[in-house]
């Protein structure tokens, strides 16, 4: 099993940036990607930045040019750095990691998320 942490969300004026943080644990070995993915209540959960370990990003074309993802593997860390904040980003945010079992199968575990508002 693994386990994600985030952290990093809260209020936020547009315009303005935010920082959010997730620590995976336990069975971390065979996880392949890390990202986040954001929800508004009663809509889809949509991606918004995944980070693969062969390096490739994968970034929802309405936060390019304002959010980066980035990783630190020696912490099994992914942040996602959100500059230029508007309304619309507003969502709850859930860390994602993918990984590997075997036999072309993969699951999927997800953090207990973390709030962005962002006040216009």
């Amino acid at each position: 099993q693994v386990q994600l942490v985030e952290s990093g969300g809260g209020l936020v004026q547009a315009g303005g940036s935010l920082r959010l943080s997730c620590v995976a644990s336990g069975k971390i070995l065979n996880i392949i990607s890390m990202g986040w993915y954001r929800q508004v209540p009663g809509k889809q959960r949509d991606l918004v930045a995944t980070f693969a370990n062969d390096g490739s990003i994968n970034s929802a074309s309405s936060v390019k040019g304002r959010f980066t993802i980035s990783k630190d593997n020696a912490k099994n860390t992914v942040y996602l750095q959100m500059n230029s904040l508007r309304p619309e980003d507003t969502a709850d945010y859930y860390c994602h990691a993918r990984e590997y079992v075997g036999s072309n199968q993969y699951r999927t575990y997800w953090g207990q998320g973390t709030q962005v508002t962002v006040a216009s």
